[in-house]
């Protein structure tokens, strides 16, 4: 069963800048709820019991935002705000649920995720990236059906425009399962426009076996001097690991950048 979740959130948010010069960008509000709280409510409706959130001592505003409630019970005691009580209970519920671990110097996901190798205990974990978010219907939750039924790693994909195929990772397709499923040949890292395998990317949901941390373990660094997830992905796909990609029928939104950020609030109003 798939019942713990890891959420890579030390990255410096340079993309957001000066928004995210004093502040996360995960705790930036999205029409009026903290980004954060859509992927947390995504593990929650997937059947999620533990979340490990990987920040970094810059990022100590999200452990304070979750653990500290002095402020809540005293401004509860006064007024008695239905509001108030309502997220101060739902802050109690995700505290929780959430552990910390801490990645201090930018060395990449993967480096972030080789943080978490203690804390997780089954075979397969999954983890979310944080700017994506994927509206309308729950990826997490279908993803982990998927596990269920194959016993095998999933990642989410979307179809991208084929001259944009050099800004994500992109999958090679081995064979299709069904419309919306099929097992992964490889994955391609920002490959050229005329080389590329296809035009399905990598989205930021991922369901990982647990011993991709030996891989991560023993693994150099890659482009840009940083440990990659999508590296040791690729080792594991190429000794046999069975990986399925996903089609996930939501509405993707790129919270990572300012115009991917302004978009995904308009987007999120109208639901």
């Amino acid at each position: 069963m798939i019942k713990q979740a890891i959420i890579p959130l030390a990255g410096l948010g340079t993309r957001l800048l000066p928004l995210t010069s004093v502040f996360p960008k995960e705790l930036l509000p999205i029409n009026g709820k903290p980004g954060i709280e859509y992927i947390l409510d995504e593990c929650i409706d997937s059947g999620i019991k533990e979340v490990v959130f990987i920040i970094s001592k810059k990022k100590q505003l999200i452990r304070k935002y979750f653990t500290s409630d002095k402020f809540f019970k005293k401004i509860i005691k006064k007024k008695k705000d239905k509001r108030l009580i309502y997220e101060y209970k739902k802050l109690k519920k995700y505290r929780k649920m959430i552990k910390f671990v801490y990645q201090n110097k930018p060395m990449g996901t993967g480096d972030a995720v080789l943080k978490t190798k203690k804390y997780i205990r089954n075979s397969h974990f999954l983890m979310i990236l944080p700017d994506d978010l994927i509206i309308k219907k729950n990826c997490s939750k279908n993803m982990i059906n998927i596990y269920k039924k194959n016993k095998c790693s999933v990642m989410a994909s979307m179809k991208v425009k084929k001259n944009t195929v050099n800004r994500w990772g992109i999958y090679s397709l081995k064979k299709k399962i069904n419309k919306n499923n099929f097992f992964i040949k490889d994955v391609i890292e920002k490959p050229e426009i005329k080389n590329a395998p296809s035009n399905l990317a990598i989205i930021g949901r991922y369901i990982l076996p647990k011993k991709i941390f030996i891989k991560l373990k023993n693994q150099k660094k890659g482009k840009g001097g940083e440990i990659h997830i999508t590296d040791a992905i690729k080792r594991l796909i190429h000794e046999g690991e069975l990986f399925i990609g996903h089609n996930f029928r939501g509405k993707y939104l790129d919270c990572g950048t300012m115009n991917g950020y302004i978009k995904s609030s308009l987007e999120i109003s109208k639901l």
